[in-house]
């Protein structure tokens, strides 16, 4: 066989070789992208006060919110024997009241008539707030003397 029965296989141009890094470049960040907004939008809790909450209405079921209110004073009663918890939350803007029910350990610090307390779960249909989470505000030391 000589030089001359090898067939000649033409070498790609450069102009081909570039766009083909870009296409695959462009395909990485694309991906990349979609990744980082699904993960933001499954990540997100909104946050409600107790009258936004009422305003709206009961959540989609599986999706999480959060409320912010203050403790109403003698309202914390925990069940015998049980992880159970019902209190109730005022708005800390106005009147507006909120039934809720916590199962799990509540944080006994700072919580008193005075908490500012934010619940994480979900507002069922029957009007009451289903927590799956309790978080517990610390009081500001800046507060006038009484």
């Amino acid at each position: 066989m000589t030089a001359i029965d090898t067939p000649v296989i033409p070498e790609p141009s450069r102009m081909a070789h570039r766009i083909k890094v870009f296409v695959g470049l462009a395909v990485v960040i694309g991906a990349l992208g979609f990744l980082v907004y699904t993960a933001f939008q499954s990540a997100s809790v909104y946050f409600y006060t107790v009258s936004e909450i009422q305003e709206i209405g009961p959540t989609d079921e599986g999706r999480l919110v959060k409320v912010n209110g203050k403790l109403v004073q003698g309202s914390f009663v925990r069940e015998e024997a049980s992880t159970i918890a019902r209190f109730t939350l005022v708005d800390t803007e106005g009147p507006e009241t909120l039934s809720a029910v916590h199962d799990g350990v509540v944080p006994d610090l700072f919580f008193n008539q005075h908490s500012e307390i934010i619940l994480e779960g979900s507002y069922g249909d029957d009007g009451v707030f289903y927590s799956d989470s309790v978080i517990v505000k610390c009081p500001s030391k800046y507060v006038a003397a009484g």
